[in-house]
């Protein structure tokens, strides 16, 4: 998307991504959650009600509850789909964070693979086992296309960061993740694996983006994970993984010469239904429908309201 579906006077820049878009304010920027939904980097052809907003409110939840442990962009979230905050400079790499043997792990392990990004794995694991300890699995950055997997040797050979940075980030990664784990575990939920991005502002480490959403992270229905593991049996959870599977099952996976399925009206119900339900599970309040009647004039006058004060 070239050109921004909202413009403003001030506005200094824009970016679109697979699912937000953000006008830059000088050293402040507006994210606005699209309800556009991706999987293996290809952008779906139909929206998702409500997922933008899902989203947008949880990661607000979720980086207002981690500010004890590193300082993040967000400064306030003004409408349903709309936050706001400080700009920084992205590090090109992502922290994924896995307790337990799932999604693209397995899917390496059960390929035959026992490392991942220079971490070895331990034999005789099943899909949904838990790591004697949670692993950090780093991804670059791609501008287009798959991230790929990096080791911390890698990245160190490489100087993509410093020692120092890296500790930084390895550190705030594993405590972020023991935060998520916790209040997964309060709402009867457990954190699989998830992903955390970084940044630079005045020469500190920022956390950015969003953090603990099913966009960014998988979970697994806590009640019954024991009995389910024992039997062999898939575990029951939400995140979305079960996208990608729909995806598969109908022959794609993103490869060159696949194309990408339509998508039925009764599995977007499904897909909004799902967030809208993660949502309720992991705050423990109830989602309330943001209205969709002129909802471009209202993102417009929520981020032009807070850039008037």
């Amino acid at each position: 998307m070239n050109q921004p579906p909202i413009s403003f006077e001030n506005q200094s820049g824009f970016y679109s991504g697979k699912v937000r878009d953000v006008y830059y304010f000088g050293e402040k920027m507006a994210v606005v959650v699209s309800d556009r939904i991706s999987a293996f980097d290809h952008i779906l052809p139909r929206e998702i009600p409500y997922k933008g907003q899902v989203l947008n409110q949880l990661a607000a939840h979720f980086l207002d509850a981690s500010r004890d442990i590193i300082p993040n962009w967000l400064e306030i979230a003004p409408h349903p789909n709309v936050s706001i905050g400080d700009t920084c400079q992205p590090i090109k790499l992502e922290m994924v964070v896995r307790g337990y043997l799932a999604g693209h792990a397995w899917r390496t392990y059960k390929s035959g693979g026992r490392e991942l990004c220079g971490i070895k794995l331990p034999d005789g694991m099943k899909e949904g086992d838990a790591f004697p300890e949670p692993i950090i699995t780093p991804a670059t950055k791609a501008e287009e296309g798959h991230d790929e997997d990096i080791s911390k040797e890698e990245i160190l050979d490489k100087v993509l960061l410093s020692e120092q940075i890296w500790n930084q980030l390895a550190g705030a990664s594993q405590k972020l993740f023991e935060l998520g784990t916790k209040m997964a575990a309060e709402r009867g939920l457990i954190l699989v694996d998830t992903k955390y991005e970084f940044g630079l502002r005045d020469g500190k480490v920022i956390l950015i983006d969003e953090i603990h959403t099913p966009d960014s992270s998988r979970y697994y229905i806590k009640e019954g994970y024991e009995e389910r593991q024992a039997k062999g049996e898939h575990q029951k959870q939400l995140s979305k993984e079960f996208v990608r599977e729909w995806l598969m099952e109908n022959g794609f996976q993103g490869l060159e010469g696949q194309s990408m399925p339509d998508i039925p009206d009764d599995f977007v119900k499904l897909v909004s239904d799902r967030y809208i339900n993660l949502y309720e599970i992991l705050t423990g309040r109830n989602f309330i429908r943001g209205s969709y009647e002129n909802r471009n004039v209202h993102i417009r006058q929520s981020i032009e309201n807070y850039f008037s004060k």
